[in-house]
């Protein structure tokens, strides 16, 4: 049996664990993990897959925003990491846990969405596009063309030239 439960359900060092077996103990050092460090992952949009009692897969999202150079702060929610157990992975997991985040963000997201990843995959699937990210910055080395967004929950993408950082 699959079920899709909140993060907070989990135990923390669980999820760690996934997280390493997906990504690799390295994963501390790449620039998405910048952007969260000393956040609190938002409730509302993270969430696990368990099956069969097991963990599988999770996906948390982040509160960050994008400041201009006039000051001006555009709140967004960072989605990732998407994790999947690498022995189960191309089974529709990370399928089934962006679509649950997708619609818990379209009632609960207090901004635009913008993840760092793959725009094939989640520009076909998900809707996400770098078509508003052209001027955003982030706080390391990054991929232009993987840095994509997504409006949501009638937030609109800001396509102002920032840095995306903390909130």
């Amino acid at each position: 049996m699959v079920e899709l439960l909140p993060l907070a359900n989990i135990e923390p060092q669980a999820v760690e664990h996934l997280l390493d077996a997906a990504f690799g103990p390295d994963r501390f050092g790449r620039t998405a993990y910048r952007l969260r460090e000393g956040a609190a992952a938002i409730p509302a949009l993270s969430f696990a897959l368990v099956e069969d009692g097991m963990l599988v897969g999770t996906i948390q999202c982040w509160p960050v925003a994008l400041r201009t150079a006039d000051g001006a702060a555009h709140p967004l929610v960072m989605v990732g990491p998407v994790a999947v157990r690498p022995d189960v992975q191309r089974g529709g997991h990370g399928r089934a846990l962006m679509t649950h985040m997708l619609e818990a963000a379209e009632a609960n997201a207090d901004g635009a969405l913008m993840m760092i990843g793959d725009p094939e995959y989640y520009g076909r699937f998900f809707g996400f596009t770098a078509d508003a990210t052209g001027a955003w910055d982030l706080p390391g080395p990054f991929e232009k063309r993987r840095l994509l967004a997504r409006a949501v929950n009638g937030h609109a993408l800001p396509v102002n030239a920032g840095m995306i950082g903390p909130r």
